[in-house]
């Protein structure tokens, strides 16, 4: 029986991708930015005007030397951005005319021991596909997590279409998913109950496979998580995203490091949503004739609820499935929120007339309407969280620095894109992916 997600909300943009797959040029520039990966100290390994081959580790983690960080092509390292204390912020890779790739042995994973294929992908640099749980940060090779888990269908606004994005790659998705079995002997794969027959998740063996019906964020996998197997203190659970478990088999098939992947370009100021066959990390420029000639554009790394805000000429980040464009919000509105008549505007609440028609599409902006007020109780945070914990109790645990009343209440179970709604539907516009992050930072400090 599915498992069936009543709390949540879809909300109405416009701009979803039509399923055709473009060609693009190669882009002029990839980046590998340490700020992807929750939990890492970055160590350079190369130097400016180096030469490094697909699949070279640009940086690896300070304090686990053996978590690689690699090039997803071969050329010359262009530029190596330092911010703030030469804080490490991206390594930049201009691509050479061919690509060429580092070979590693190619193996029968089947015939392969734990120990091996841990070794096969630190060595290769597709160890950070994996994320753990709780935290959200990268996975160390040293635990034994209890399941990994997969989310094998996208529920946030204008979501690709994870199965369209994965044809023709049933080969090497399975072999990605006999490597995660030999790290887990559980392996939790989620679809929803529009994946076709045909669907090369409905082939996929040695899995364990779950239905979930219902709003966002029912695709999140931390949603999935708390229903099928919740997190309590002491376990360890891994993600990874589906693409990963592809690029996770060419390695065991192929024997390189191939982060090629299928990106939908979505939003309101798109001229042609679409998907585009992209490399990792790419420069996004390429993608600028898709797209409103607008100067005031907002271009998100993501979703428009979790993603981050790259600039028309920034780099696809290593997790994104999707490049958001949307408006921005930067203009002040005569009379606000008591303007009568707004039948353009979206609404969570009946403060306009978008209840009136739930199937219209809207072109949302990045306008928070108001600043930041009082942190009250309104239940709007219960509303669109289908989990059982207290996010407003937690959130005030965590400006309290309470570790016990935090680890009471879920802190575990939850990471930024799982509290993602509570921030959008937020009157006191509370920044709540912020706050978690903060109260996960101080998680981990202190345990």
């Amino acid at each position: 029986m599915p498992t069936t997600i009543r709390k949540g909300l879809n909300i109405s943009l416009k701009g979803k991708a039509e399923k055709v797959l473009s060609k693009i040029p190669i882009s002029s520039d990839y980046a590998v930015k340490p700020i992807d990966f929750q939990g890492l100290t970055p160590k350079l390994t190369v130097n400016e005007g180096e030469q490094v081959l697909a699949g070279s580790p640009l940086f690896v983690d300070k304090y686990r030397p053996d978590i690689r960080f690699a090039s997803p092509v071969s050329g010359t390292v262009s530029h190596i951005l330092r911010g703030d204390k030469r804080k490490l912020l991206s390594v930049t890779v201009a691509p050479s005319g061919e690509q060429q790739y580092i070979q590693h042995p190619v193996k029968d994973v089947k015939n392969l021991l734990r120990e091996e294929v841990i070794q096969q992908m630190l060595a290769s640099g597709v160890w950070p596909f994996l994320k753990q749980r709780p935290y959200g940060i990268l996975a160390n090779p040293g635990d034994n997590p209890k399941a990994i888990f997969i989310s094998g269908f996208s529920s946030e606004p204008l979501g690709p279409d994870i199965d369209f994005a994965l044809t023709g790659e049933g080969e090497a998705f399975q072999a990605g998913i006999d490597a995660l079995r030999k790290l887990s002997g559980t392996i939790h794969l989620s679809l929803n109950n529009q994946v076709s027959a045909n669907s090369i998740f409905r082939k996929i063996k040695g899995v364990e496979t779950h239905t979930f019906v219902g709003p966002h964020p029912a695709g999140n996998v931390g949603i999935q998580i708390h229903h099928i197997s919740p997190i309590s203190k002491g376990e360890i659970v891994w993600t990874i995203e589906p693409q990963h478990v592809v690029s996770l088999g060419r390695l065991f098939l192929k024997g390189i490091y191939d982060v090629s992947k299928v990106v939908a370009l979505v939003g309101p100021e798109v001229k042609k949503p679409r998907y585009f066959r992209i490399i990792s990390g790419a420069n996004i420029t390429p993608l600028q004739s898709y797209i409103s000639t607008s100067s005031n554009l907002r271009h998100i790394s993501g979703d428009v609820l979790t993603g981050a805000n790259i600039g028309a000429t920034g780099h696809l980040g290593f997790y994104n499935t999707m490049i958001s464009v949307i408006p921005e919000g930067n203009y002040y509105e005569f009379l606000g929120w008591a303007k009568p008549f707004r039948m353009k505007k979206y609404s969570v609440s009946r403060s306009y007339f978008s209840w009136i028609f739930p199937d219209k599409e809207y072109t949302l902006d990045t306008n928070v309407n108001g600043g930041q007020r009082a942190f009250v109780m309104t239940g709007e945070y219960e509303k669109v969280l289908p989990m059982d914990i207290y996010p407003v109790h937690l959130l005030k645990a965590i400006l309290a620095g309470d570790i016990d009343r935090m680890e009471q209440l879920g802190i575990y179970e939850v990471i930024e894109e799982d509290l993602a709604l509570c921030e959008f539907v937020c009157t006191s516009k509370i920044d709540v992916q912020h706050i978690l992050r903060q109260g996960i930072n101080l998680m981990i400090k202190e345990m």
